[in-house]
């Protein structure tokens, strides 16, 4: 969709996407090919060619602060907490959801 907006002449800014991993952002912003990047993942590749053609961005991000962990792996509590607080998600029960529910209705 974005390249056939693009072909109509409507210009955007490239997508941010925040890594923790340095060694992939070197990789990926590095057009010279290493010995050791020959078994990359197809996702790194496709990655790679996006930032070539100028359609994403990558900023680093440390471990902890790599808010999609909440979407992609298994965390402790206090973790899921902290990372639900950085994304202004929030938990309801289910109370709350049907009074929600009820004033939508009304």
């Amino acid at each position: 969709m974005r390249s056939q907006l693009t072909d109509y002449g409507l210009e955007f800014n490239k997508i941010p996407l925040y890594c923790d991993n340095k060694s992939v952002i070197a990789l990926c912003c590095n057009n010279v090919q290493h010995s050791q990047s020959k078994q990359i993942d197809i996702i790194h590749h496709f990655i790679k060619e996006q930032v070539e053609n100028g359609v994403v961005e990558l900023y680093f991000v440390r471990t902890e602060y790599q808010l999609a962990d909440i979407f992609t792996k298994p965390l402790a509590r206090e973790r899921l907490e902290f990372l639900i607080k950085k994304i202004r998600m929030q938990s309801m029960s289910p109370e709350t959801l049907e009074k929600l529910a009820d004033e939508e209705e009304e």
